[in-house]
């Protein structure tokens, strides 16, 4: 970026009026994605440089209001008030006018300098609705541009237009506002007087604002006024309550609810005004195909297919290149083996390093996959027609189809998921959600499904992997209809589920949302999961020496000798057959001397000592220490058994699966495994999240001990029951 001035620009707007899109098309990679100070909203901002300008772009989070009811709203209200950005763009549904106009109305009396972009422009005329663009924009005293976000149309005129605002001069001409009742506006006026009058050198809010705010009982408002107006503030609190006492009377209503009259009132003028829609019969597409999608009787098989989809893509088309990674991997580490000596730093390279991460990184072709179809989900609109259709299973634990979104969001990380619980009203519908995400299959653990059922279920692993999934959704409805029952008592909260019309996704965006989510992923790469294959090496390595129980060394040179003498004597033919039968008996030798000196290591006694928890459930003691690891991260799992078993042939592609089916392992204890891992315990980053999102440690405490018990009871089930069914 060049030295000269930054220009702020603030992406506003409502849940699903394309703005993500829109910020999308401005920055492209250009983002740096982090939460807002002190919460864990996240935060998303763009540096570009557009027009001979450097233009930092804020998206704001999706809101109605700028009413602080949620995170998202005293998020996006904070940062216009104490940041000021040189603009904030309100980005507008022009096919929703009238909802949109809510939050820009509330945007023009906090007095900075907006500008209208009306989105989805096409999706509006589709519907044979017209809006007078220059009509509206003389009406508010605001800039309008159309756009089509999703189809990159008026970006670079909202930008011009964006710059063109900030750099001019402020308006001195009287703001077309709200015009309130009349006794409503003698009130604020009377508490704008006095604000300029006792308190106007310590606020730095525009004063019709903060009187607005103020009769409106606005909590945080009220707060922040007397912390900086002192005295003078609580004196003029107490005006307030006469004040709201007498509109109490005079209205039979609380002053807010009255405004809020007021202000629709205001905008269904313009809607006359400037909205026109055509008499002429028209065709709403996304109705049709709700008529398909969302019915009640074929919408959820519907639904179910593309979650079965999902997954047979993320693995059918994912083996192709993590084949080709596989290699990669492999010839590395043929490479390094063949040109290093043999020494502790190679072991560590070769066996702990490359064999770890390597075993993990394979995947990344299938996690690229499953994000792209989650972001499709969303972009298209559908994302919210599942929780729609999950709407009645969840009405059976008490919650309602918005809480599947997080439980949804979970197939790809559980931390977000869990975050974006906070959009739920009620208290104990939040909690109810954050316990059951959890049973969500989140990407980390796709590494471990892949490598089970690929190695003992080979085709069928795709619909192996799909009832994996579903048991999660299955168990966590009946953990969720429990705790409803016992220790979350109470009625589900009422909810209007908002189902926005479907759209033609980007695929841009689409790529951006992809790999924002998979970078998540690539760093665990070079920070845990490298951490936990050195540490998982150091404690498989040591001691170096090992005492025996046989003289392998022995037993080896014994059958050298016995087959020397055989292939001395035998024919040309004989020979290679006789060569072959001695590499397979000194590899039967070896195998026994890797497998002791693995039991015999720190590593080792660490399984031994806790794989009586696990013996039940089909588990030997690599795969209880792998799920040991995997509490700091599901990939650890997968480093975890490349580490233990890549003394085996660690220059093979294969050697992983190999080892697998060579260690005794059957279907079923792999399939046990597999239910282990859905269910125990959540990684160290999501129980962290959980703590912070309950803000408590009892919750925290009993997510981790409900989820190991049923996983544990779960995997005995089907170990157990699977061997009286005679698999």
């Amino acid at each position: 970026m060049s030295g000269k001035k930054i220009i702020t620009i603030a992406l506003a707007g409502n849940p699903n009026s394309g703005k993500t899109t829109i910020f999308n098309n401005i920055t492209g990679t250009r983002q740096k994605v982090g939460n807002w100070p002190g919460v864990t909203v996240e935060k998303k901002e763009g540096l570009i440089q557009k027009f001979g300008y450097d233009l930092k772009i804020v998206d704001l989070p999706g809101t109605y209001s700028l009413t602080p009811f949620s995170i998202e709203e005293i998020v996006a209200r904070d940062f216009v008030l104490e940041e000021s950005p040189d603009v904030v763009i309100d980005i507008i549904d022009s096919s929703n006018l009238e909802r949109s106009l809510y939050l820009a109305t509330q945007f023009r009396e906090i007095d900075s300098k907006v500008l209208f972009a009306l989105n989805m422009a096409d999706v509006a005329r589709s519907h044979g609705t017209k809006i007078d663009a220059e009509k509206l924009s003389t009406l508010l005293d605001v800039p309008v541009v159309f756009t089509v976000g999703n189809k990159n149309e008026g970006i670079d005129n909202l930008l011009q237009e964006a710059i063109k605002l900030a750099e001019s001069a402020p308006d001195e001409k009287e703001k077309r506002n709200v015009k309130y009742s009349r006794e409503i506006e003698k009130a604020i006026l009377t508490l704008q007087e006095l604000i300029e009058e006792k308190a106007g050198n310590t606020i730095h809010y525009n004063s019709r604002w903060t009187a607005i705010k103020i009769l409106e009982n606005d909590k945080i408002v009220k707060e922040r006024f007397i912390g900086k107006a002192g005295k003078a503030g609580e004196e003029i609190l107490d005006e307030v309550q006469a004040l709201r006492k007498n509109l109490l009377m005079h209205y039979d209503e609380d002053p807010e609810i009255v405004m809020t009259d007021d202000r629709y009132g205001f905008i269904a003028g313009i809607i006359k005004e400037v909205q026109t829609t055509s008499a002429k019969e028209r065709i709403d597409i996304s109705r049709n195909i709700d008529l398909v999608l969302t019915n009640r009787f074929i919408g959820f098989p519907i639904f179910i297919f593309f979650i079965w989809a999902m997954f047979q893509l993320t693995f059918s088309l994912g083996a192709y290149p993590t084949e080709w990674i596989e290699g990669g991997v492999a010839h590395l580490s043929s490479v390094l083996s063949g040109s290093l000596n043999e020494t502790l730093f190679k072991d560590l390279l070769v066996n702990g390093i490359i064999a770890g991460v390597g075993s993990v990184i394979v995947f990344l072709p299938n996690i690229l996959i499953l994000f792209f179809c989650i972001a499709l989900f969303e972009d298209t609109g559908y994302m919210a027609r599942a929780a729609f259709l999950m709407d009645k299973i969840m009405h059976l634990i008490g919650l309602h189809g918005k809480s599947f979104i997080p439980m949804l969001m979970g197939f790809g990380c559980n931390v977000p998921a869990i975050m974006a619980a906070r959009t739920l009203e009620s208290e104990k519908d939040r909690i109810l959600t954050i316990l059951i995400t959890p049973f969500m299959s989140c990407s980390a653990k796709i590494p471990v499904y892949i490598v089970l059922a690929g190695t003992f279920f080979a085709a069928k692993a795709g619909n192996v992997i799909f009832a994996v999934y579903l048991a999660g959704i299955i168990l966590s409805i009946l953990s969720g209809r429990l705790f409803r029952l016992t220790l979350l008592k109470g009625v589900d909260a009422p909810f209007v589920m908002e189902l926005p019309p479907y759209r033609v996704p980007m695929i841009k965006s689409l790529l951006i949302h992809m790999w924002d989510r998979s970078k998540m992923f690539l760093k665990k790469m070079g920070g845990i999961i490298l951490i936990g294959s050195v540490i998982v090496w150091t404690l498989s390595a040591f001691p170096r020496n090992i005492e025996y129980s046989a003289d392998y060394s022995a037993r080896m040179d014994r059958i050298n000798e016995s087959f020397n003498i055989k292939i001395a004597a035998a024919g040309e033919e004989a020979k290679e057959i006789l060569r072959k039968e001695r590499i397979a008996a000194i590899g039967i030798i070896q195998n026994e001397m890797n497998s002791e000196r693995s039991e015999k290591t720190y590593m080792g006694r660490i399984g031994k000592f806790i794989s009586p928890f696990f013996e039940p459930l089909g588990i030997d003691w690599r795969g209880s220490v792998a799920l040991l690891t995997g509490f700091f991260a599901k990939e650890i799992v997968v480093s975890t058994l490349g580490v233990l078993y890549s003394v085996e042939e660690p220059d093979d592609g294969e050697a992983l699966k190999k080892a697998l089916l060579s260690s005794g392992m059957t279907p079923l204890s792999a399939l046990s495994m597999m239910v282990f891992v859905l269910l125990y315990l959540p990684c160290l980053a999501t129980i962290a999240v959980i703590r912070k999102e309950t803000g408590s440690f009892k919750w925290t405490a009993f997510s981790i001990i409900y989820s190991t018990s049923v996983a544990w009871i779960a995997a005995f089930c089907v170990f157990q029951g699977g061997k009286l069914l005679g698999y």
